[in-house]
């Protein structure tokens, strides 16, 4: 896919910094808010309290769904607002985990009021690996990428 179609979906990702999570909870939906941060191979980083039936979700099923939405405007129907929804697997990015200093600072560079949270031995970071993504620009705009696609567009993305 080229660069021109894939630059939207990259730039809503890095302007927007909250996500809705959605997880499976017994069995059913649920959907909470999740600040997140990019690595560059394309993960999603978050940062979780344990206490959070969101991680606990996650835990006993990694399958989950993020949803990024532009900022709502007036002259835009709310149908038409640019939206990206990344399927993927979370799993945890423990200290010893190779890519745990590299998501730790993107995550700090992100949400810098966050260091402090790092230090409370209930939070620790996920990575949230997409295998499909589904952009939609607005009206009659919506395309669908692979994982592998969408890492490679971020990759090949001007720096952020």
């Amino acid at each position: 896919m080229d660069a021109s179609r894939t630059q939207p979906l990259i730039e809503l990702l890095r302007q927007q910094e909250m996500a809705a999570l959605g997880t499976l909870r017994q069995g059913d939906p649920f959907v909470s808010m999740v600040p997140y941060a990019l690595l560059p191979d394309g993960a999603v980083v978050i940062h979780v309290s344990r206490l959070a039936t969101h991680t606990r979700d996650m835990e006993q099923h990694p399958g989950v769904s993020l949803l990024v939405m532009a900022d709502r405007r007036p002259e835009v129907p709310a149908q038409a607002l640019p939206r990206a929804t990344l399927q993927g697997e979370a799993r945890p990015c423990p200290p010893e985990a190779p890519e745990h200093a590299a998501a730790r600072a993107a995550y700090l560079a992100r949400f810098p009021d966050s260091e402090p949270i790092f230090g409370f031995s209930d939070f620790s970071l996920f990575l949230v690996r997409p295998r499909a993504v589904r952009f939609v620009g607005g009206f009659a705009q919506a395309w669908s990428i692979t994982g592998d696609g969408y890492a490679q567009a971020l990759a090949a993305a001007a720096p952020a």
